[in-house]
C-alpha cells in the first residue's frame, strides 16, 4: 500500500550521475514507465558547470561536489587523498576533465572471463557506439547519432603538445589519433566530451532532451536516506528534500546509481552489507552481503613538472589580463583554453617489452600549478612562470581498498581507504612509469623546450628514490570503482551479471561501483555505458535495439 504523501513509480533511480542519467533517459523514452530520478545536488544549469575548464571552479565547490577525503594511506607515507565527486545533475561528468576513453577491448574480455557473460567487448561495443555522436561520424569504431557528443580538438590545442608528441616518437612510441579506435597504444591528443565549446555531461546529453517527458520526474536536492524493504524486496526510497523526509515507492525496481562512494554507503545504511559490521554500528542487517564496500580500486597518478623555455598556458592564464582575454575569447566564439580540458595530450604505453598490451597511461598538460594556494585549481592560479606537467598512471592496479561506515549517522562521510601502492605489481609499474617520464624528458624534442626540472623532483633514478617520490607526490586520478563488484559469487561480489543485488529482489546497481576491475583509462565513458547496459537488462532488449 502507498501511504499518505507517498508517490508511486515503476522505477526509482538514486543518483543522476554518468550512469543514472543514461538509465533514466532510456527507461523513460518509450513513455510506458513512470521513472523517478533522485539527485542530492542541484540542477546543472550553472555557468561554471557548463564551461569546460570550469572544473577549476567546481573542484572545491561544496554546492556541486561531495568533496570526500580518504583516510591516511600507508602507501603514501600516511598522506590523505582528496576525492571530488559530483553532487549535481550529471554527477562527476559535470565536474570532471572530460577525457573520453573507453578502455581496451581486453578489459571487457577480462570482465566476461571473471564470470560476467554479456559483458565482453563485442557485447559492449554496440553500447558505446549507441551512446556516442563522434565528431568524425559513424564508423566501425564510433557512433554518429548518439546523445553524447565527443570532439577531437585540434585548432585550440597548445603548441607544446606537438613537442610532447615528437618526444614520444623519439622515445619509441607511434602516434595514435584515436585511443578509442582500432588500438589504444601510442601517443596522441585526447578526445573530450564537449560540443560547441560547452561541456557535454551525461545530464546535458541524456536529461536535457528527456526532462520534459511526463513520465520522468527529476528531483534535485533529494538525498536518499535509506532503501525501503519488505522482507528482502526493495520497494522504495526514503529521501530528504528541503528538510523534510519523503518516501517514494517503486512497483518494479529500485536502481542505485549514486557512484562508487555513495552507492555502497546507502546500501550499508540500509542494512545491506557485512552483517557483523552493521550490527556493531547499531544497524539492523536486512541482507548479509560481505562484499559491499570491498574491492575498491582507483587509478593512481604521479607526475613531473618542468619549467619551459617556450610559453605555456601559464603565460596565458596567470596574469589578470590573460584571464580576461581568455574569457572574452570564450564568450565571443566558444574557443580557446576555456573550451578544452587541461589534459591536452597523452598516451598508452607498455613499460616492458614482454607485455601484450599497454599498462600505463600518460598525461600531458601545458600548464602547472605547484604554487596554487590550497583549495584552488589551475584556471584560477597557474604558476607565475612558463611550465608544463607530465604524469603517468598504471592502467590496471591490483591494490584493493575498502569503504566503511564510521557510524550510523547518515550525514557522516564514510571511511575511505584506497590502499594505494599496496602490491608489488603497483609499485613496480609506478617506478617504471616515472623512469619513462624521466627518459622522455631527455629526448631531443623535450630538451628543446625544458629549462629545468621544477621542485619537488625525484632525487635519483634508482627504485627506492622513485618509489619514495611517488609516495610523497602521487595522488588519485579520480576514478574510484569496484565497491559493489559484479560477479556470479554472492560471497565475493555484490551484483550478478544482470546487475541485480545478490540475495535481494527488485534492487539493482548501475554505476562504476559494479566494475569487476578498473578499465584502462578514464572511467566516465565506461560508467555511461553501464547505464546503457542496465537499461537493456531491465527492459530485456539487446544492445542493437
Amino acid at each position: 500500500m502507498t501511504g499518505p504523501g507517498t508517490e508511486s513509480y515503476d522505477y526509482i533511480i538514486v543518483g543522476a550521475g554518468s550512469a543514472g542519467c543514461a538509465l533514466a533517459a532510456r527507461l523513460s523514452e518509450s513513455g510506458r514507465h513512470r521513472v523517478l530520478l533522485l539527485e542530492a545536488g542541484p540542477d546543472d544549469r550553472r555557468f561554471w558547470v557548463q564551461v569546460p575548464i570550469g572544473y577549476g571552479r567546481t573542484f572545491y565547490d561544496p554546492r556541486v561536489n561531495w568533496m570526500y577525503e580518504t583516510a591516511a594511506v600507508p602507501g603514501l607515507d600516511g598522506r590523505t587523498s582528496y576525492w571530488p565527486r559530483g553532487k549535481v545533475l550529471g554527477g562527476s561528468s559535470s565536474i570532471n576533465a572530460m577525457v573520453f576513453v573507453r578502455g581496451q577491448a581486453e578489459d571487457y574480455e577480462d570482465w566476461q572471463a571473471a564470470g560476467n557473460p554479456g559483458w565482453g567487448w563485442q557485447d559492449v561495443l554496440p553500447l558505446f557506439k549507441r551512446m556516442e555522436s563522434h565528431a568524425w561520424g559513424e564508423s566501425d569504431h564510433h557512433g554518429g547519432a548518439g546523445p553524447l557528443h565527443v570532439m577531437a580538438p585540434a585548432k585550440d590545442l597548445h603548441p607544446t603538445c606537438e613537442d610532447f608528441l615528437s618526444a614520444c616518437e623519439e622515445a619509441g612510441l607511434s602516434r595514435n589519433a584515436d585511443f578509442n579506435g582500432a588500438r589504444q597504444e601510442g601517443a596522441g591528443t585526447y578526445h573530450i566530451t564537449v560540443k560547441n565549446g560547452m561541456r557535454m555531461s551525461a545530464a546535458r546529453a541524456y536529461l536535457w532532451p528527456a526532462r520534459r517527458r511526463a513520465n520522468l520526474r527529476i528531483e534535485t536536492g533529494a538525498e536518499a536516506q535509506r532503501i525501503l524493504f519488505e522482507g528482502r524486496r526493495a520497494v522504495g526510497i526514503e529521501y530528504l528534500s528541503k528538510g523534510r523526509h519523503e518516501t517514494a515507492r517503486a512497483s518494479a525496481e529500485v536502481i542505485l546509481s549514486a557512484g562508487a562512494i555513495n552507492t555502497p554507503k546507502l546500501l550499508l545504511l540500509s542494512g545491506v552489507g557485512p552483517a557483523e559490521e552493521l550490527k556493531a554500528l547499531g544497524i539492523e542487517p536486512v541482507l548479509d552481503s560481505p562484499a559491499v564496500g570491498h574491492h575498491l580500486q582507483d587509478h593512481f597518478d604521479v607526475g613531473l613538472i618542468y619549467r619551459s623555455k617556450v610559453p605555456t598556458l601559464n603565460d596565458e592564464l596567470y596574469p589578470w589580463w590573460g584571464k580576461l582575454w581568455a574569457g572574452m575569447k570564450y564568450l565571443a566564439a566558444r574557443r580557446g583554453p576555456l573550451a578544452l580540458s587541461l589534459n591536452h595530450a597523452g598516451g598508452f604505453i607498455r613499460s616492458r617489452p614482454d607485455l601484450d598490451r599497454p599498462n600505463l597511461q600518460l598525461y600531458f598538460s601545458p600548464l602547472s600549478y605547484l604554487k596554487a594556494p590550497p583549495g584552488t585549481r589551475p584556471l584560477m592560479n597557474p604558476d607565475p612562470y612558463a611550465a608544463f606537467h607530465i604524469s603517468v598512471s598504471p592502467c590496471r592496479p591490483t591494490s584493493h581498498g575498502i569503504l566503511r561506515l564510521r557510524s550510523s549517522d547518515r550525514d557522516a562521510a564514510p571511511e575511505i581507504q584506497p590502499n594505494y601502492l599496496d602490491t608489488d605489481h603497483d609499485r613496480q609499474e609506478v617506478v617504471e612509469g616515472l623512469r619513462f617520464l624521466r627518459n622522455l624528458a631527455e629526448t631531443p624534442a623535450m630538451r628543446r623546450i625544458i629549462a629545468e626540472a621544477a621542485l619537488p623532483h625525484p632525487t635519483g633514478d634508482d627504485e627506492a628514490s622513485l618509489l619514495a617520490y611517488a609516495r610523497q607526490q602521487g595522488n588519485t586520478v579520480f576514478h574510484p570503482a569496484g565497491t559493489c563488484r559484479m560477479g556470479a559469487d554472492g560471497a565475493s561480489c555484490v551484483v550478478d551479471p544482470t546487475l541485480r543485488v545478490h540475495g535481494a529482489e527488485a534492487l539493482r546497481i548501475a554505476d562504476a561501483s559494479i566494475f569487476p576491475s578498473l578499465t584502462s583509462g578514464n572511467i566516465n565513458a565506461p560508467s555511461i555505458m553501464v547505464g546503457e547496459k542496465a537499461s537493456d537488462l531491465i527492459l530485456q532488449r539487446n544492445s542493437w535495439s
